[in-house]
């Protein structure tokens, strides 16, 4: 029976990978799409959040029957709460995918211009907070995800830097507010992206170290 039960925890972790792959190919497209303005890209974007939530409740579904059928103790029991939180948190950076494809289709209706703000930097920390994070829980490294706690201070420094320069071009040029009100959302939708990376990093300490360290720094 542990044999049995233990395949079932290799099968939810190759699920959630399955899952991780197709949440940063969904970002990776959406800012792809940004970049080259190609609306076919959005395309792909949007049919792949049919197949990110038909997965993620199939990982809920198998975590809950390994909670329900067999107990597990200790670790195995910090493991599946884990993968239940970093399954929601990959849905939700699937969601923002959408939004940014959402966005980018509506700046196709308007002049394609230089704005102030260097989105596919933010797009590749953001992104790249992501991947360090699904890393630490390959590796079980809390180590690694603890870097990743260290870098959502510089995608919310880029996302306010961002909100100020979008904000005063809307001011100075009116004429350029759709382009300009689009292009801050999708700066919050990737800020929102760093806080999923930072929400998954936090699950992996806590499975490996049994420390919750969410909300560490505010006040109790």
């Amino acid at each position: 029976m542990r044999i049995k039960f233990h395949q079932s925890l290799g099968d939810l972790r190759e699920k959630l990978l399955v899952m991780a792959g197709m949440a940063e190919q969904a970002i990776q497209r959406s800012i792809e799409a940004y970049r080259t303005r190609d609306l076919s890209i959005c395309e792909l974007v949007f049919r792949s959040e049919p197949a990110i939530n038909r997965l993620e409740r199939e990982i809920d579904q198998l975590a809950l029957d390994l909670l329900a059928m067999e107990q597990p103790m200790a670790v195995d029991l910090r493991f599946i709460l884990s993968v239940i939180r970093i399954n929601a948190d990959l849905e939700r950076v699937g969601d923002q995918a959408v939004n940014i494809a959402v966005r980018v289709r509506e700046m196709g209706a308007f002049a394609n211009i230089d704005l102030p703000v260097d989105i596919p930097r933010l797009a590749s920390l953001a992104s790249a907070m992501v991947r360090k994070a699904l890393q630490a829980f390959i590796e079980a490294d809390a180590d690694l995800a603890e870097t990743v706690l260290q870098l959502d201070d510089q995608v919310d420094a880029m996302n306010d830097a961002a909100f100020v320069e979008l904000s005063g071009l809307i001011r100075d040029r009116p004429d350029l507010t759709p382009q300009s009100l689009n292009a801050l959302i999708i700066a919050r939708n990737l800020e929102r992206v760093g806080d999923h990376a930072t929400n998954i990093a936090e699950d992996v300490i806590f499975w490996v170290r049994g420390a919750d360290v969410r909300h560490a720094g505010s006040a109790t």
